[in-house]
């Protein structure tokens, strides 16, 4: 069993009206021993040392399992519902809020039990509780490629602190067909660090690049006009699935995402909301 994390004080950063919810609702969830994990700010502290404000708690939990937990949250007085059907439900109290995580925004890594297998132990606001693993983490946040958010130094942190103790195997098998952005955060972590670059096995860089060069040396698939930038980012590869005729790679085989799912998460987009098209939205 891994051995128990000492997660560096958030408090400091947090309301104490907000603290309190949070703590509740991990305390609810572990008292009714509802599977959970702690990602978002307060994992990333326990894994890189590194803390900072946040303004949600974020929890990931398996889809199946949302129903009970709006139960119990619902029972705390709180209101509790599902944002986005394919990945996200929010739990508020007042202003407060705690996100329940289910998938990833582009619908690409569902929480399954693999997530639940070999998780870090921690205390988070004195409750005991289990983090969503490192290579989970970095799977999430590999897509994260905004205007607004980018969390590619979330993974080179998170790589410079725990390199050594990734399942390399099991990370290049959860990226699966999407292993290109894997080696381009790779590749980059190389750059940030690089008197570090060992850190990453030789094997790994070695495997990627020959299915980099493969690639390179083999025909383009014919027929294939797809745009998978917007697993990248919601909105700035619109242009190209709305008036350049490609497919949205949302709705591939890569995604677990449904047309609907797609309209409601880019109706959601700021820019869209204003009535501004993203083609005209400022620079």
């Amino acid at each position: 069993m891994p051995s128990a994390l000492v997660a560096p004080s958030l408090e400091d950063q947090i309301p104490p009206e907000a603290a309190a919810f949070y703590q509740r609702g991990l305390r609810t969830l572990v008292d009714a021993r509802v599977p959970f994990l702690v990602g978002g700010a307060f994992a990333h502290a326990c894994f890189t040392g590194i803390g900072r404000m946040t303004k949600d708690l974020d929890l990931f939990i398996r889809r199946a399992d949302y129903e009970r937990v709006e139960a119990l949250m619902r029972g705390n007085g709180w209101c509790a519902q599902i944002a986005y059907p394919h990945w996200l439900a929010k739990v508020h109290a007042g202003e407060n809020f705690i996100d329940l995580i289910f998938n990833s925004g582009n619908g690409v890594a569902p929480v399954d039990e693999r997530w639940f297998r070999n998780n870090a132990r921690a205390e988070v606001l004195g409750v005991p509780v289990r983090l969503a693993n490192p290579e989970d983490g970095l799977l999430s946040k590999a897509f994260i490629m905004e205007r607004e958010r980018y969390d590619g130094a979330d993974i080179a942190h998170l790589l410079q602190a725990k390199a050594e103790q990734l399942d390399w195997s099991g990370l290049l098998d959860r990226f699966g067909p999407h292993w290109r952005v894997l080696l381009s955060h790779l590749v980059l972590f190389g750059y940030i660090y690089p008197g570090e670059r060992e850190r990453v096995p030789r094997w790994v860089m070695d495997q990627l690049m020959a299915r980099l060069a493969d690639e390179t040396r083999g025909p383009a698939p014919e027929g294939l006009r797809v745009c998978a930038g917007t697993l990248l980012s919601r909105e700035q590869y619109l242009h190209d699935v709305e008036q350049l005729g490609y497919v949205d790679g949302r709705l591939t085989a890569a995604s677990t995402m449904a047309p609907e799912d797609v309209t409601v998460w880019t109706e959601a987009i700021p820019a869209r909301q204003a009535g501004t098209p993203e083609d005209q939205a400022p620079s």
